[in-house]
């Protein structure tokens, strides 16, 4: 199963009143075990940086001028993507976004029924604790000292890893151990067991009845039976 791990940084909260992405950064999975390839572009937004949003992310206006504009990307960024599950921390943010870039240049739209958002898995798994990307990387341990400020690629790298976390640690389950680790453990495992007796043993199926006669049956058979002599 593809997945890829998805962040952006913008100019502001809403497209509605004007405001652009900046910074689309993405990391692929493969049953949940990165591959190494990543997707990074910095857009030029064609309008000026909000001294709040160059807060946040640190991206000037006149640093983003020398980078292509959304149209020249759009394409490039969906064949990235491709049909893969998309996994965004507060996903109603970034998916409201891409699709407004990519419905000015008459791109498809991205559907919500590939998406996970993380946010809303963070709040559904500890209902009541802060399940911000710094709050589950404190929670998890994983380390974002790298963060000074937000960027896009970053934040996608260290989102796979709380996502991972947040799904039942890096090796959810055992079919995404290596192919060579699960023969290594296969080996161990038939090295180490021992058989072990049963914690409670099991019942006597043989009923009185059968008991009585099966004694009748050996005192029938004399003093030399050999049932007798192995008693």
């Amino acid at each position: 199963m593809r997945e890829i791990v998805l962040d952006t940084e913008t100019t502001g909260f809403e497209p509605s009143e004007g405001h652009r992405i900046v910074e689309i950064g993405a990391v692929e999975l493969f049953n949940h075990m990165p591959t190494g390839r990543t997707y990074h572009q910095y857009i030029n937004p064609e309008r000026d940086m909000p001294t709040e949003a160059f807060a946040v992310h640190g991206l000037s206006e006149e640093f983003l001028r020398n980078h292509p504009v959304f149209r020249n990307i759009g394409e490039a960024f969906l064949d990235f993507v491709g049909d893969a599950r998309l996994i965004i921390h507060n996903a109603a943010f970034d998916i409201k976004f891409l699709n407004f870039e990519l419905g000015r240049i008459g791109l498809t739209h991205l559907q919500w029924d590939r998406v996970v958002d993380t946010l809303a898995m963070a709040r559904r798994k500890f209902p009541g604790s802060p399940a911000s990307l710094d709050a589950l990387c404190r929670r998890f341990g994983v380390d974002n000292s790298a963060r000074e400020k937000h960027g896009a690629l970053l934040d996608s790298e260290i989102l796979a890893e709380v996502y991972l976390e947040l799904i039942g640690g890096r090796q959810p389950d055992l079919v995404l151990a290596p192919i060579n680790d699960r023969k290594k453990d296969l080996s161990q495992t038939d090295t180490d067991w021992r058989p072990r007796p049963r914690p409670v043993p099991l019942g006597s199926r043989l009923t009185d009845a059968e008991a009585t006669a099966h004694a009748a049956f050996v005192e029938g058979m004399g003093d030399t039976a050999i049932w007798k002599r192995s008693i």
